[in-house]
């Protein structure tokens, strides 16, 4: 939406600046008005402000005032509705994704800092993201870069024969009204990869609750269960790693709190320790 109204702006700026460097040509060189008073009336014009002091003289110079009304007055008011639509789109904007991060961060307090723990003891080449998101009070925008690129090269993998599967079923099971609540909120909707997301753990939560015995499958299951359960830790881990970004850059207690219990670091505790 702010990109179309910057667009918009750019368009109307544009042909702006082509009628008033026309108005201020035209009328330099037909009423032999100096470059003051040429730029002086062709904005005054522009603007519809029109003081009266200065008037074209000639009949083409009344005729190039009358197309500067029309096209230039017009497109002077398109110039100043499209900064105030853009300034207002801008705050609904903030106010839009400051709604989104607060479920965002809902989500991870109440359901996907679990799910992460949980992941990753699936996860028998979990002690690679554990290294890279040993994330810290002092990190910056390289390190999390930095973060990020080790987990695009990471191949996540999950070995679904585990015990552990069993509690993850139970525990989506549990988190179904959360879940819900979640994909029925709006702002959801306007954040591509959130909603990817929980529709990546219903699908899973569905997997899960339709086998009756997890541990009893054939391989070709387990590995169709292992796929699904990569989906949503993909998309899982990536967001989770936005979010603290998101924390680190506008809010330094929330951000404490997240890195003090951080599901990757299986020494991690929301108790404040004198170092």
């Amino acid at each position: 939406m702010i990109e179309k109204h910057k667009i918009r702006l750019r368009v109307y700026s544009a042909v702006f600046a082509v009628l008033l460097l026309v108005a201020i040509a035209g009328f330099m060189f037909i009423e032999n008005m100096s470059l003051i008073d040429a730029i002086y009336f062709s904005v005054v014009t522009m603007a519809t402000v029109g003081y009266g002091d200065i008037h074209p003289q000639t009949d083409i110079g009344k005729l190039l005032a009358l197309i500067i009304i029309i096209g230039g007055v017009g497109t002077f008011l398109g110039v100043i509705a499209s900064i105030t639509d853009l300034f207002v789109n801008r705050r609904e904007e903030y106010l839009r994704k400051q709604k989104l991060d607060m479920v965002t961060g809902l989500f991870f307090s109440e359901m996907g800092n679990e799910l992460l723990r949980q992941f990753t003891r699936l996860d028998p080449e979990a002690e690679t993201l554990r290294n890279a998101l040993k994330i810290s009070e002092g990190w910056k925008d390289e390190d999390f870069d930095k973060a990020r690129s080790v987990m695009a090269k990471h191949r996540l993998a999950i070995d679904a024969q585990r015990d552990d599967i069993i509690v993850l079923k139970e525990y989506l099971q549990n988190k179904r009204e959360l879940l819900l609540r979640l994909i029925e909120n709006p702002v959801i909707q306007e954040h591509e990869h959130f909603t990817a997301l929980l529709r990546a753990l219903f699908h899973l939560r569905d997997e899960l609750l339709h086998r009756s015995d997890l541990l009893e499958l054939p391989d070709s299951d387990h590995n169709h269960l292992e796929n699904d359960i990569v989906r949503v830790y993909n998309l899982l881990v990536f967001e989770w790693l936005r979010y603290i970004r998101y924390l680190k850059d506008n809010y330094g207690y929330l951000f404490s709190l997240a890195i003090r219990v951080n599901p990757f670091d299986p020494e991690a505790d929301a108790v404040v320790k004198n170092d």
